[in-house]
């Protein structure tokens, strides 16, 4: 039997959170979509609230992963603990609030979804993320595994999806809020592509004002982001799964926008 997985790019600034009430739920009935993970980190440019949450679960997400801006907005922490529906990255300091695991019920049976954070050019010291989910793997009996593997160096991704593959069903990345030309089924039949892209704002640096992105890079002073007005896009990858085997006969990038 088909299993079929959306898998949503960085939902972006609070435009973004509304163009995916908009046209998530039309996507879904297009491709047949049984299964939707969408990642919520940037829902406040830097940061989600609970109230962002729910509307991206109003809009159709099944389960919402994040990242390294999880926890800049300190009223998430609690929603975390509460809600087994969104995740934060698994190697993150088990300090933080909620988990990086879950597993939840589907036609197909039992669905696993692991966020995972990278090392790389990132600003604080995770776990080792390959180690950790060799640990997770291990705890998972399913055969529908899941990965968002949320980090910057495409290099640490793509390492990361050859080291998953025939291991779990789907790695893609989230993070550089581009996404690439990549997508592919590894060797051993695990779907990949390092980066889905973002639901935000199109004319933007990573969905943000451009001319803020200039001047930072230009040297000038730092200042508070503040999304991008105008048009907003959204951008996925699709997955299609064996339930069978847990692995993946097809991968396809799909993009949207006014």
């Amino acid at each position: 039997m088909e299993f079929r997985v959306l898998a949503v790019g960085d939902v972006c600034a609070a435009s973004g959170v509304a163009y995916l009430g908009q046209k998530l739920r039309g996507l879904k009935k297009l491709y047949g979509v049984d299964f939707c993970v969408v990642n919520g980190e940037n829902a406040c440019v830097v940061g989600i609230t609970p109230r962002q949450a729910e509307e991206i679960f109003d809009a159709g997400a099944d389960v919402i992963t994040l990242g390294n801006h999880a926890f800049h907005r300190r009223e998430i922490a609690d929603y975390l603990d509460d809600n087994p529906y969104i995740l934060r990255p698994a190697n993150l300091s088990p300090l933080y609030s909620g988990k990086g695991l879950g597993v939840y019920d589907t036609r197909a049976g039992a669905v696993a979804v692991i966020n995972l954070i990278g090392r790389c050019n990132m600003d604080f010291g995770p776990d080792n993320p390959f180690l950790l989910a060799e640990k997770l793997l291990r705890q998972v009996q399913t055969r529908l595994i899941l990965v968002d593997f949320h980090a910057e160096a495409t290099s640490e991704k793509l390492a990361f999806g050859y080291w998953a593959d025939g291991r779990v069903s789907a790695v893609w990345g989230t993070h550089t809020h581009v996404p690439t030309a990549d997508e592919m089924i590894l060797p051993k039949g695990t779907g990949y592509v390092t980066d889905l892209g973002m639901t935000g704002p199109a004319v933007s640096v990573l969905g943000v004002r451009p001319e803020q992105s200039i001047s930072l890079f230009r040297g000038g002073p730092r200042s508070r982001f503040e999304p991008a007005p105008g048009p907003c896009k959204l951008e996925a990858a699709l997955f299609t799964l064996d339930t069978a085997t847990g692995l993946c006969t097809g991968v396809e990038r799909v993009m949207i926008h006014d």
